[in-house]
């Protein structure tokens, strides 16, 4: 029986366990849930399904797995994470995780808060300053190491590799500067010559190698359909 992901059909925070299902070739179907045109964003799609599906904790995304039933994100991230191996193996590099899985939320969080308020425009030239200092702790985080943990791959790499590529969004030279993470990116985009992304909808597909992009919007058109919405467009929330 394959696993059910629940989401928006769009990017948002299931794009990281979206390539963690395709990197571990996990047998997986996604249910995603829509949200109507502005000035309503009708959420009745999810909201006729929220409380019916046995969630300890109804929220988006969510992960069922025959009776094992999970919300939030970064606990299916580990979920599916330990199933393969993939959570680190020394205790070094599984602090090294614990730290950095908690890190990239406080930046994502951050970053949303930003693109959702009313004044963007105003706060904009504040948040491009502080961009460098929040993408230097990352490369010296990284070092000379291959992946965030060590040696091997883990589960925070999916994470880090996405709030890379949305600062890469909001301003395409921020990691000019920092030429180890710019190899860390095109090692993991490496990896998509790997998944079989054929269970997305074309408008999810985000690894550059699998197909070539669009020109890429701003965060704040990609993020900020409206303050009732969590994420927004389809392909670059």
């Amino acid at each position: 029986m394959p696993m059910i992901l629940g989401y928006w059909d769009i990017r948002g925070l299931a794009h990281a366990i979206r390539l963690l299902l395709e990197y571990t070739d996990t047998n997986y179907e996604e249910r995603q849930y829509s949200v109507g045109d502005a000035p309503d964003y009708d959420r009745s799609q999810w909201l006729n399904e929220k409380f019916k599906l046995g969630l300890d904790f109804p929220n988006l995304p969510y992960l069922i797995d025959g009776t094992h039933k999970l919300t939030q994100s970064n606990a299916i991230l580990r979920y599916i994470a330990r199933k393969h191996n993939l959570c680190g193996e020394t205790e070094e590099e599984m602090i090294r995780v614990d730290i950095l899985e908690n890190q990239v939320m406080d930046v994502r969080l951050a970053m949303a808060r930003i693109c959702y308020s009313p004044d963007f425009e105003k706060l904009k030239p504040g948040f491009l300053k502080e961009i460098p200092e929040k993408i230097k702790l990352f490369s010296e985080f990284l070092g000379k190491r291959p992946w965030f943990a060590g040696d091997k791959l883990t589960y925070v790499d999916f994470l880090v590799y996405d709030v890379l590529d949305m600062h890469r969004i909001f301003e395409p030279k921020c990691l000019d500067a920092f030429p180890n993470l710019k190899d860390f990116i095109s090692r993991f985009e490496r990896l998509s010559g790997q998944l079989a992304t054929d269970n997305w909808p074309e408008e999810d597909l985000c690894l550059h190698e699998v197909q070539p992009l669009p020109p890429r919007p701003s965060v704040h058109e990609a993020c900020r359909v409206g303050q009732q919405v969590v994420s927004a467009t389809r392909r670059w929330a």
